[in-house]
């Protein structure tokens, strides 16, 4: 377990987008934890010691004038002015917190309070690697360097940490690169106010850290203590049971469900290689060709993405709520084969009328056709679509809803 957890922390240097998959599978709080007391413990240490320069001179009081001061001892190293569990402290209560907050403010991912009981622990493990990756160079440049270049390399592995948090949350919540890239930016927000206070802030947490309180509050709170890392232990569990069935050459549906995990992740090319194994045990897994379909639209595929809708299609046409017709539609639309985007679009837009993306779509294949006034309607109808959606659903809708408000925009001037 320590070895495993020690090499994804190695791996963030070079695969960080593989290495944070790899921590919400494998990876242990409790090492991560432990990972960022031992880098702040190693880095306090080093900070204090003197630097490697000429002996210090001092002069000798018996010698120097009346009006002169002794010379003071030079060169030495400022000592560091904070406590080697502040960075774990600041990490789990306020920034890991806050980033989740902001996160799911953006993203619109629901109740706070469900997503940090779901997400919190892996997010507080993906964060905790990623402080330590980052502090390992400045540990090394202080032991060698001097502190203007101490200086230097941590300013850069701050920057190294937002990367870091980038694929974190892009990792954890399954968010667009858009989102998680703001959520990155603003995430300092938190840690701003909490520097306004930090004072009392850090007489707080001095004192929930002490060993007396620690003592006491996991002997009456151990339960809620346990809790903490529920979120991340479900994941892992469930990841473990899907490997394990995965190993039957039989079980079409173990694979498609290793490929949601991954393509939530947004690693397309183990997600695909999963849903090609579930196709290839067997034909007729509609959701695996429709995933794969969806994979290789998005990636222009269209060519690729032709054959597995129309395997779906001849399976169910009305499969996942007929959404296939929407990807259908937007096939077409793509190639710029507006009628036939048409065909399949107003077929979906007759069952499921309120759907803003498929709105937009149409709207797009109208325009495409020259039919302006349809057009309109249609983008207005994604917008007040997107308007009446419930608060979980707005997460997914608000993207098309903007685009149908540029598109009604330039249309209208």
């Amino acid at each position: 377990m320590v070895v495993e957890n020690f090499k994804l922390l190695l791996r963030l240097f070079w695969r960080p987008a593989l290495a944070m998959s790899g921590i919400l599978d494998r990876g242990s709080l409790l090492f991560a934890t432990f990972a960022v007391l031992a880098a702040s413990l190693v880095l306090q240490f080093s900070v204090r010691l003197p630097a490697r320069q000429a002996p210090a001179v001092v002069t000798q009081p018996a010698q120097a004038e009346p009006d002169e001061a002794p010379v003071p001892r030079a060169h030495a190293r400022p000592a560091l002015s904070f406590s080697f569990y502040s960075p774990l402290l600041v990490l789990a209560a306020i920034y890991v917190p806050g980033t989740l907050l902001v996160t799911n403010l953006i993203g619109r991912m629901g109740a706070f309070g469900a997503v940090f009981q779901r997400d919190y622990s892996s997010l507080l493990t993906c964060t905790s690697m990623a402080w330590t990756a980052a502090q390992i160079p400045v540990v090394l440049a202080a032991w060698v360097a001097p502190l203007p270049v101490v200086g230097a390399v941590a300013v850069a592995a701050y920057l190294y940490f937002a990367v870091l948090m980038f694929f974190a949350i892009r990792t954890v919540f399954g968010t667009e690169s858009g989102i998680a890239a703001g959520a990155v930016c603003l995430s300092w927000i938190p840690l701003v106010a909490a520097a306004f206070l930090w004072g009392p802030l850090r007489f707080i947490l001095g004192w929930l850290a002490s060993p007396f309180f620690l003592f006491y509050a996991f002997y009456y709170l151990r339960g809620e203590f346990t809790n903490v890392g529920a979120g991340l232990r479900s994941r892992q569990n469930f990841r473990r049971m899907l490997e394990a069935a995965a190993i039957n050459p039989h079980d079409a549906e173990a694979q498609y469900q290793l490929g949601l995990i991954y393509q939530q992740r947004r690693q397309y090319s183990e997600a695909m290689q999963r849903f090609q194994n579930a196709v290839a045990i067997d034909p007729k897994e509609a959701d695996a060709h429709f995933q794969l379909g969806r994979i290789a639209r998005e990636q222009g595929r269209l060519k690729d993405a032709l054959p597995h809708f129309q395997a779906v299609i001849d399976l169910d046409e009305k499969h996942s709520q007929s959404e296939i017709l929407r990807e259908l539609g937007a096939v077409y639309l793509t190639a710029r084969q507006y009628q036939d985007a048409r065909n399949e679009l107003a077929i979906y837009i007759e069952r499921r009328p309120y759907d803003t993306e498929g709105l937009f779509y149409y709207g797009q294949a109208l325009e495409g056709l020259g039919d302006m006034a349809q057009a309109r309607e249609m983008y207005a109808r994604a917008i007040e679509s997107d308007r009446t959606a419930p608060q979980y659903r707005r997460r997914y809708t608000a993207r098309w809803s903007r685009l149908a408000q540029k598109q009604l925009g330039k249309l209208r001037g």
